[in-house]
């Protein structure tokens, strides 16, 4: 009766191993063909990027100016869901944070994460009071950094690798790559050329290799060095500007060192809204 018992009991064990074995390849095998999404979402002239890993986790990289993200999401996002996994203020200008307001009053938001520059503006202010009173985990963005968004899917900070809170905007603006893969995404918000070239210090040869340049500050001039882009060595670069926008931007400069390295340029300016579709083994579809 004993040996009867051990025998099933062994069989049973057998099976469920089986069973969990067969529900992780599942899950694996799933996921393994979904794709991740990365849309530069067409605000005018400010910055807006929306982020969903393989597994459903949603990401917002800055929310544009006014209330034009909110024309935006419901492109990419179904009405019924009402909630963002988290939000990411590269810095804290007006044209990559006053959208913001409108998504915290419409949205749930689990985690926010800032550089720690400061600015003087009532958006900002408010919306720093609205970020505390609704009481959202809001965390220090620092190098090194890893945010896990799901099914192999992470963010990496590359900078800031120092207390910013004294610095220009711009010098402390958040700098990530999105990886899936095979497939990286650099993501350099309003980052200088002062910045570049603390991150190329930083890191080592080839490690900032990426297939997509979210160009920085709008293809202003004070960012996209020659050499910060040499190292990037992007297929695409995606610039987020308005049309007829009184900056200028993108400048011919900036314009020129991509077209020098052979970069395929995007501009929202010119195309709208554009989206990446991207596996896991670096291959992108692009949707404009």
């Amino acid at each position: 009766m004993v040996d009867n018992y051990k025998k099933h009991g062994l069989v049973l064990m057998v099976l469920v191993l089986i069973f969990c074995n067969s529900i992780i390849f599942y899950i694996d095998f799933k996921y393994s063909n979904r794709k991740l999404t990365f849309v530069m979402m067409n605000v005018g002239q400010g910055d807006a990027l929306f982020i969903e890993s393989p597994t459903g986790t949603q990401i917002i990289v800055d929310g544009g100016p006014g209330k034009n993200i909110l024309k935006e999401l419901p492109k990419f996002m179904p009405f019924w869901d009402r909630s963002i996994d988290a939000v990411v203020i590269t810095n804290p200008d007006k044209d990559h944070i006053s959208g913001f307001t409108d998504i915290l009053k419409l949205y749930k938001v689990d985690t926010v994460f800032e550089p720690g520059t400061m600015n003087d503006s009532s958006t900002y202010k408010n919306l720093e009071k609205e970020i505390k009173n609704q009481d959202i985990p809001n965390i220090l963005a620092k190098k090194g950094m890893i945010i896990d968004i799901g099914g192999g899917a992470y963010l990496e900070v590359l900078f800031p690798d120092r207390d910013v809170s004294m610095r220009e905007v711009n010098d402390g603006s958040i700098v990530m790559r999105l990886i899936y893969g095979e497939t990286s995404i650099m993501l350099t918000g309003d980052a200088t050329l002062k910045t570049e070239k603390i991150i190329l210090n930083n890191e080592k040869e080839n490690s900032l290799q990426s297939d997509i340049l979210k160009v920085g500050h709008h293809g202003s001039r004070t960012s996209s060095s020659y050499e910060f882009v040499k190292e990037v060595k992007p297929k695409y670069a995606v610039i987020s500007d308005g049309v007829n926008n009184s900056y200028g931007h993108p400048h011919p400069e900036t314009l020129r060192t991509l077209n020098e390295l052979g970069v395929e340029i995007l501009r929202t300016d010119e195309l709208g809204t554009i989206i990446f579709s991207c596996d896991r083994m670096g291959t992108c579809e692009i949707h404009k």
